[in-house]
């Protein structure tokens, strides 16, 4: 008996001593997962992961292929174009000859690229040379054909020589390409015309992977001369626009997004709302920074849109405030000039043409468009009021918008297709002028008025939009005349009679004013914005 009871108790004893270990090792599994997580939270609060539908593509910054947002996190310029004006980045001071030929810049002395060469004089005036050895690509920007030379005057200090005094230099040289800073040891062939071997900038993050069409990774550089960054890590995640990214999203794959350097959102409005009010995102908007607008090719003789009074009918038939308060959800506001008042020399009083489908259907009837009984096309010497708006593809609004505007034309008797096309193809239909009608933007405000209107005479840009209107020949003197102007008055003066010049020739029709739109976790603080629509200050972001 006494057995028994000694057996049954030490049964008891084991089973015991079975559930306080199997407590330990559940409090120790449950220590460890605690631990895995907070290790989880605390890789989350020192990374973002943002999406883009876009492949961040060549990083070469003296090229135009790849993705701006990307390629300001990698690379820096001489100088930083503030809303308090140029500031100082990589030159720390700089000083201007009487004649404004010759700019003269002393560069701070603590800067490394990030394959660890040194920036100095000579590393700027090999990047200058590399940029004007291509000067062709560069030509939308002034500034290419003005640089005369790039002299090292000592280690620390570089002179930059114009053929003639040009008041835009200082914001050219602080955009985010071309003027910006690669190691030498990444040219081929002696520069960077030809591609690069690598993308060692200055910035505050480098470049560490990269597989195309999937994602990038940048992670701080912590040798970085103004700091290291708070946010360790950032991973440009490609996905589709819309539905994709919403779902990426509340997953947690990704936890950042942006209005991209195509001006399109990889959200949509309702979207964005959603995000916000589940408590998770904040939603945090710039002031005005561009124009979107309908650019029209002048140039096309053979298509109705070169003749004026067309462009002036689209222009009234364009519903700005149902775009602006419905499509746009108020994102945006009505524009109806080429740049928003706030921006520098563009508040000139110009005609207003509001939302008038009468006003538009008399502009045409006096041009020699009639509409015939029964027809819904109008037409004038056997040819027909139609033409084709190419839209961007992975733009949800813009679909929207061009859906909208093409009922709205169908109104006053004008047959618009549209056309959806990567963005890429339509930068190229706009630079080659195979084009009717297509969706773009203004450069912004680090850029406007002056690289805008630069463009106006560029292959690569607008040529085709400006080169088939009665003055053009005035325009384009004109826009030399203010680019070398060193009176601020006769610079006003210019830019007033160019900005009426196009405004009457209605070859770009304003839409809305755009900001750009950043959606990110709540306790993600230090969001601002630069002058130029394309960057995103990263750097000054961290957790809470």
């Amino acid at each position: 008996m006494l057995i028994k009871k000694f057996k049954l108790v030490a049964l008891v004893f084991f089973v015991l001593s079975m559930l306080v270990a199997c407590s330990a090792n559940s409090a120790n599994s449950d220590s460890e997962k605690k631990e895995d997580n907070d290790s989880t939270n605390n890789e989350k609060k020192t990374e973002l992961v943002y999406a883009s539908a876009k492949d961040i593509n060549d990083m070469n910054p003296h090229l135009y292929t790849g993705s701006m947002p990307a390629q300001g996190m990698v690379y820096e310029s001489l100088v930083e174009n503030t809303e308090d004006g140029i500031k100082s980045l990589l030159a720390e001071s700089w000083e201007i000859s009487e004649d404004g030929k010759v700019y003269t810049f002393h560069l701070r002395k603590d800067v490394k690229f990030h394959d660890g060469e040194p920036f100095n004089a000579e590393a700027v005036k090999k990047n200058i040379d590399a940029v004007q050895n291509n000067a062709e690509k560069h030509s939308w920007i002034k500034l290419s054909t003005k640089i005369v030379s790039c002299n090292v005057v000592d280690e620390y200090t570089v002179e930059l020589v114009l053929s003639e005094a040009y008041y835009p230099t200082l914001i050219e040289l602080s955009m985010t390409r071309p003027y910006v800073f690669i190691s030498p040891k990444d040219f081929v062939n002696g520069g960077t015309k030809d591609g690069v071997n690598g993308y060692h900038g200055t910035g505050p993050y480098v470049l560490t992977k990269h597989k195309v069409d999937e994602y990038a990774t940048f992670e701080a550089n912590e040798n970085y001369w103004g700091g290291s960054p708070k946010i360790k890590k950032i991973t440009c995640k490609v996905l589709p626009a819309g539905e994709t990214t919403l779902l990426a999203l509340q997953k947690g794959e990704v936890n950042f997004v942006f209005t991209d350097d195509r001006g399109a959102d990889s959200l949509d409005v309702e979207a964005m709302n959603q995000l916000v009010d589940s408590g998770d995102y904040q939603l945090v908007r710039s002031e005005a920074m561009n124009t979107k607008m309908i650019v029209a090719n002048s140039s096309k003789s053979d298509n109705p849109v070169s003749e004026t009074a067309v462009r002036e009918a689209i222009w009234y038939s364009i519903d700005r405030e149902t775009i602006s308060k419905d499509i746009l959800n108020g994102t945006e506001t009505v524009a109806n000039t080429l740049f928003s008042s706030n921006v520098h020399y563009a508040d000139v009083d110009l005609k207003k043409r509001g939302y008038d489908l009468e006003k538009a259907k008399k502009i045409l009837e006096e041009a020699g468009w009639t509409l015939e009984d029964g027809a819904e096309v109008r037409t004038k010497d056997g040819n027909k009021l139609a033409m084709k708006l190419y839209y961007d593809s992975n733009s949800s609004s813009q679909k929207t918008q061009a859906e909208f505007i093409q009922s709205s034309l169908k109104e006053i008797g004008v047959q618009l297709e549209i056309i959806g096309e990567e963005s890429t193809s339509i930068a190229n239909r706009r630079s080659t002028g195979d084009y009717d009608l297509l969706f773009n933007q203004t450069w912004g405000l680090a850029y406007d008025p002056q690289s805008t209107i630069a463009a106006f005479t560029s292959e690569s840009a607008y040529l085709h939009t400006t080169s088939g209107i009665e003055k053009a020949d005035e325009l384009y003197k004109k826009i030399e005349e203010v680019m070398v102007s060193t009176d601020e008055e006769t610079r006003k003066s210019l830019y007033t009679d160019i900005l009426t010049i196009v405004h009457d020739e209605a070859v770009f029709i304003p839409i809305t004013n755009g900001s750009v739109t950043v959606v990110a976790p709540k306790n993600l603080k230090g969001i601002s914005f630069k002058q130029t629509q394309f960057e995103l200050p990263f750097e000054r972001m961290n957790f809470e």
